[in-house]
């Protein structure tokens, strides 16, 4: 055996060969550009929540939870109201004995439930009340609706008394008669007590306005003024030739005046 080969057999470290680095640069060129890129997707992903997150966001259910429950129980006390109202109201239309009926104070909400109910069923329905806390419904049939002075009193806080309120409209009837005779008295008391016509009966006579108006006789031709009034009863034509015979006779004597003073 060669010496050679034998160390080369026998020894314990081998002797590699070496590669050229040249062809693996590519590879460790696109190694590194996906690692960038698995990152950058890694850090745009949203991180898993924390504790505090996980709770805010349990408490944030339950709330809407809650939300959702009080909205529900609300449109089933809404929806109970408005049957019971329906009922209430259909009971009072049949009792021909009630002409009217007031309910307790109650919220804003009902008493809009209450009057949509009154209204569907032909029913009349004002609220009164100084405040909120006191605002009633009070619902009356159509053939019973309040008066002006009825309502009035309700809204002043009073009881509706049919009596007084009469008692009360024959007062005031009488207080505007009184009114009316105590206005008749003042204007004769105002009148003069003398006819003017006697004082001044020396100056314009006592039948001199009635004796004219009998004297009035109706004329087609000429209106309401009498034919004897008229001044001048001639045509135009009339008129027109006795006006041109004046003005001939007129410069007649202006010639003859102007000749009689040259003969002199």
């Amino acid at each position: 055996m060669h010496p050679q080969s034998a160390t080369a057999s026998t020894s314990p470290f081998r002797i590699r060969k070496r590669i050229p680095l040249s062809p693996l640069l590519p590879v460790l060129v696109i190694q590194s550009k996906m690692a960038d890129l698995l990152g950058s997707i890694l850090s745009s992903m949203e991180k898993p929540p924390t504790v505090g997150d996980q709770e805010s966001r349990r408490k944030a259910r339950e709330q809407a939870a809650r939300m959702k429950k009080m909205q529900e129980d609300e449109k089933k006390k809404k929806a109970e109201f408005r049957k019971r109202m329906e009922k209430e109201v259909s009971d009072f239309i049949q009792d021909s004995a009630l002409q009217k009926r007031k309910y307790d104070p109650m919220g804003k909400i009902e008493r809009s439930i209450l009057h949509d109910v009154a209204e569907v069923a032909g029913l009349t329905s004002f609220s009164f009340g100084e405040d909120e806390e006191s605002r009633y419904v009070m619902i009356f049939k159509k053939e019973f609706a309040p008066s002006d002075e009825e309502l009035e009193a309700y809204r002043k806080g009073e009881e509706w008394d049919p009596q007084k309120a009469e008692e009360r409209r024959k007062l005031r009837e009488q207080a505007a008669l009184d009114a009316q005779a105590a206005n008749q008295e003042e204007t004769q008391t105002a009148s003069p007590s003398s006819n003017y016509r006697d004082k001044y009966s020396h100056l314009i006579g006592t039948s001199a306005a009635k004796d004219a108006a009998h004297t009035l006789q109706a004329n087609r031709a000429y209106g309401c003024v009498p034919v004897a009034n008229k001044r001048d009863t001639r045509s135009i034509e009339e008129a027109m030739n006795e006006i041109r015979a004046k003005k001939r006779l007129k410069k007649g004597e202006e010639e003859g005046g102007a000749t009689g003073s040259g003969s002199s």
